[in-house]
């Protein structure tokens, strides 16, 4: 079973709506370590969850890892890694940070301990839950 995760972005850098336009993207610019260890921890076939940060806070798409993680090209700095992402679908709705919070079943989930982490798993029941509160 591939693993899960939550990948953040500002929708106004790139958007759940730019990669299903475009269909598949180079997901780059962490550089957190942690959130850089869980990039690395990436396999192809892996789902993500596509989270817009700012003033919306609330899981949007889901998307799926295309490849192996790689050092980013772009950077000179060999910690710094990207993966490959296609989208998979959007979500009926968007399941909002306010509404996860209220969730006893979310409790302890990594997105509302360190809301400042770019890249985190999803443990099963968790990714569960939110597409169940995602539901139209």
């Amino acid at each position: 079973m591939p693993n899960r995760w939550l990948l953040k972005t500002e929708p106004g850098t790139y958007s759940w709506a730019d990669l299903a336009r475009d269909g598949r993207t180079v997901w780059d610019g962490v550089k957190n370590p942690l959130a850089l260890k869980h990039l690395r921890a990436m396999a192809k076939g892996d789902e993500a969850l596509i989270y817009h940060s700012g003033s919306e806070k609330a899981a949007v798409g889901v998307a799926r890892v295309a490849g192996a993680p790689y050092v980013d090209p772009k950077k000179k700095d060999l910690r710094l890694v990207v993966v490959d992402l296609e989208s998979v679908c959007a979500l009926a709705k968007p399941a909002r940070l306010a509404d996860m919070r209220a969730n006893p079943k979310l409790a302890g989930f990594d997105l509302l301990r360190l809301p400042r982490l770019s890249v985190m798993p999803v443990p099963a029941v968790v990714w569960a839950e939110i597409l169940r509160m995602a539901a139209a």
